[in-house]
């Protein structure tokens, strides 16, 4: 086994002093590389202490400056993209090009940061009363955390903490201890660029780490990206201690296919978007819903094909375009959910349990699945698989598909395929989630548009990375002036409007 990884604390790596660790695995191979150190509270106080001492001068930092330092990121991230995305596949799974396409959608939010001097100015109104202006400014909250997901361990520390270091906040990481090698390659290279110590620490662990982010009366807010129960609790205890809170939980992404639908175009939407990633993103179509048994016909018809020819192969295969699923336990739950779906009744119609690779038959590879004839009472549908799985529902009309969507309790993503602008409008305007797709799958925002669901897929006011997450990590001030005029002038005892005034 290789060197233990270490946390990144006041500039520096620091070994782990908790005596736990835990396994990284490979999942290709279903075997550990290394370890990860679990911090223990006193050694996420040493992370928070080192980025409240940092946070006055960084504060003071102008926006221009902090802005060239993500300028100097950008370029290093360019330059060692085939670096990280070794360490994405090698932990994660997913296949390099996949690994890529992550840290391309990260970049674009550092790319957000460097504009940062633009977005943080104010407004500005003269003589809202007599001799009298206000204007606006927008200042950084102090420590903020972030505890993020294994799924995408470069691009969702990414949309946060660029944002807040951007607006001049001090930043404490947590990322996954599943595939922590590739979020720690991230913090040095942000150092590299000329980030001062303190202001981005990254500390590794589990719940106990947690609980001191959450409590710590020095961190002022906490974003959080991964399941939908740790992320209710996140938000309440958050919240319980004053803090501000953005938790972007699970997720179960309908797309609705209509009888005029481009047939061929859907089925290439749906392969990409069910099966990518090996379906562990919160913003994967998990739930087709076909307009019409024709449809749905037509719909298993051509998928089948598609699914059975997927290259199932580890991230070390050029050819790859389903790489394993990140644990063995996750490995188990989605078979678990497989078995639920033949026992209540659905049609299994692609099983893709059955997965034996050469050199690698340790590995947590699964095929692609599908079912067909699933009912919103199963548990494949109700439940966030996070797996390839990909389920059909049918519908007997466009109204009853639009109540499948916006009665489950999830709203993260939901999609539309049709040639028809009527129910495309329609749909865009009643559909009850956060982000909507025309003929567009996975309806990601780009970075300076903001990313977040509906209903319990999210937990908080402020979405994440663009304009949202930069109100999610200021506070506005509003600021009235006078200056002495030589008028003398009793004083006032009561309101006035500013035009009396």
């Amino acid at each position: 086994m290789t060197e233990k990884l270490t946390h990144f604390i006041d500039g520096q790596h620091v070994e782990g002093q908790s005596g736990n660790f835990q396994d990284v695995f490979n999942p290709a191979k279903g075997e550990a590389h290394t370890q990860v150190p679990l911090a223990s509270s006193d050694e996420v106080k040493a992370a928070i202490a080192s980025a409240h001492a940092a946070f006055p001068a960084w504060s003071a930092t102008p926006p221009a400056k902090r802005a060239s330092i993500m300028y100097k990121f950008r370029e290093l991230l360019y330059a060692h993209q085939d670096e990280i995305a070794e360490l994405v596949s090698k932990e994660h799974g997913k296949t390099v090009p996949d690994a890529k396409g992550e840290l391309g959608r990260g970049i674009e939010v550092v790319e957000f940061a460097c504009g940062i001097a633009h977005a943080l100015k104010g407004d500005f109104s003269e003589s809202v009363a007599s001799r009298i202006d206000t204007h606006t400014i927008r200042q950084p909250l102090g420590v903020v955390a972030g505890i993020t997901p294994f799924n995408f361990p470069t691009m969702v520390p990414m949309w946060m903490f660029p944002v807040a270091i951007a607006t001049g906040n001090t930043f404490v990481l947590k990322p996954s201890e599943r595939d922590p090698s590739s979020t720690i390659r991230l913090v040095e290279l942000l150092h590299e660029a000329g980030l001062p110590p303190g202001v981005m620490n990254l500390v590794n662990g589990g719940k106990e780490a947690v609980d001191e982010l959450l409590s710590n009366p020095d961190v002022k807010a906490v974003s959080f990206v991964g399941s939908t129960g740790v992320g209710e609790y996140i938000y309440t205890e958050g919240c319980k201690h004053g803090k501000r809170v953005q938790a972007l939980c699970g997720a179960k992404n309908h797309m609705i296919v209509m009888p005029d639908a481009d047939m061929d175009k859907a089925v290439d939407a749906l392969i990409g978007a069910a099966y990518g990633s090996a379906g562990e993103r919160c913003m994967a179509i998990s739930v087709a819903v076909a307009v019409g048994d024709e449809v749905a016909d037509e719909l298993v018809e051509k998928l089948v094909p598609r699914i059975k020819a997927l290259k199932v192969a580890p991230y070390t295969d050029e050819a790859a375009e389903l790489g394993p699923v990140v644990t063995k336990d996750a490995k188990e739950r989605i078979e678990g959910y497989i078995q639920s779906g033949v026992d209540q009744g659905a049609t299994l119609v692609v099983d893709g349990r059955d997965v034996s690779i050469d050199g690698h038959e340790n590995g947590y590879f699964l095929g692609g699945s599908l079912f067909d004839n699933v009912t919103a009472d199963m548990d494949i549908y109700k439940d966030e698989i996070f797996g390839p799985v990909l389920v059909i529902v049918r519908a007997e009309s466009y109204e009853a598909g639009l109540k499948l969507v916006n009665d489950h309790e999830y709203g993260n993503g939901a999609a539309i395929f049709t040639r028809d602008g009527d129910a495309a409008h329609d749909f865009t305007h009643r559909v009850q989630a956060g982000m909507v797709g025309v003929n567009v799958p996975i309806p990601v925002p780009v970075a300076y548009h903001s990313f977040g669901g509906w209903k319990r897929s999210m937990f908080g006011d402020h979405d994440i990375h663009g304009m949202e997450g930069l109100r999610f990590y200021t506070k506005p001030k509003a600021i009235t002036t006078r200056w002495p005029s030589g008028i003398k002038e009793g004083a006032l005892f009561h309101f006035k409007a500013g035009k009396d005034h």
